[in-house]
C-alpha cells in the first residue's frame, strides 16, 4: 500500500498498470492525449484550459476530461490518468457530506463520475462515519484515493497507515484492507479503473423506457440499432 501527502507525489507521475497518478501543487501541468484524466481539487482553484474554453474547478470539486488540456491555478489536488480510454467531459461538486448509497459497516458512497458504459472507470466518494471498524475486504482492481476530510487509519497485513486530509493512497488489487475511524468521520474520493455496473447497449434508460405497444424497445430486436454512425 502506498500512502503519501500531496507534496510527496510531486513532480513525477507514478506509473501503475494502465494508470498513472500524481499531485497538482501550484503549477501548470499539461495533461496529454494518452488517455482520460480524473482530478479532485483539495485546496485553491484549478483551471482546465481546453480547446472549447477555460473552466474553473474550485476546492471540493472534481473533473473528468479526455485528451490533452492544460491544468493551471493555485492550489493542490490529485490527478489520475487512465491510458487508452476516452470518457465524457464533466465538472462536478462540491462533494456532499455523506454518500447517497449504502455500502458496508455503516459506510456510504456516491458515484461522482459514472461509467458511461458498464466496465468503464469511475470516480467515487466514500463516507466513513465515526467509530467504524470496517470488515477486512479486497477489490479485484487497484484503488487510488485522497483523504478529503477527517482522519482515521487503513489496516492491511503490512500494518496500519494513519490517514489525514491531503494524504493520497494506492491499494493494489486483492490487498486485504479496512478503514477505521474514532471520533471523526472520514471522507475519501476514490478512483476505480473499472466497473461491473452501468449502461449497456441492452440496458440503458433510453431503450428500456421506449415503449412500442407497451413493450420496451430493448425487447424488440427488429427495431434495435445495430450500428452507431460516427459522423454526420
Amino acid at each position: 500500500m502506498l500512502v503519501r501527502c500531496l507534496e510527496e507525489c510531486k513532480p513525477d507521475w507514478i506509473n501503475l498498470p494502465g494508470t498513472a497518478m500524481r499531485s497538482w501543487v501550484n503549477e501548470d501541468i499539461i495533461l496529454t492525449d494518452s488517455g482520460h484524466h480524473f482530478g479532485y481539487i483539495a485546496s485553491g482553484t484549478a483551471n482546465l484550459c481546453t480547446p472549447i474554453g477555460k473552466f474553473p474547478v474550485p476546492i471540493g470539486c472534481y473533473f473528468s476530461i479526455a485528451g490533452e488540456c492544460l491544468l493551471t491555478g493555485i492550489g493542490t489536488g490529485l490527478l489520475v490518468t487512465h491510458f487508452g480510454y476516452r470518457g465524457l467531459f464533466s465538472i462536478g461538486g462540491p462533494i456532499e457530506g455523506v454518500g447517497r448509497l449504502r455500502y458496508i459497516d455503516g459506510c456510504s458512497d456516491s458515484v461522482l463520475v459514472s461509467p458511461p458504459r458498464v466496465g468503464d472507470p469511475c470516480l467515487n466518494m466514500l463516507y466513513v462515519p465515526p467509530h467504524i471498524d470496517q470488515t477486512p475486504h479486497t477489490h479485484p482492481s487497484l484503488r487510488i484515493g485522497i483523504i478529503v476530510s477527517g482522519q482515521g487509519c487503513c489496516k492491511t497485513p503490512m500494518g496500519n497507515e494513519d490517514m489525514r486530509p491531503g494524504d493520497v493512497f494506492m491499494l493494489p488489487k486483492d490487498l486485504v484492507h479496512s478503514f477505521h475511524t474514532s471520533s471523526e468521520p472520514m471522507r475519501i474520493v476514490v478512483y476505480h479503473p473499472d466497473s461491473d455496473c452501468g449502461p449497456s447497449d441492452d440496458v440503458h434508460p433510453m431503450v428500456t423506457r421506449t415503449l412500442v405497444d407497451s413493450k420496451p424497445a430493448s425487447e424488440i430486436p427488429s427495431i434495435r440499432t445495430t450500428y452507431i454512425h460516427s459522423g454526420i
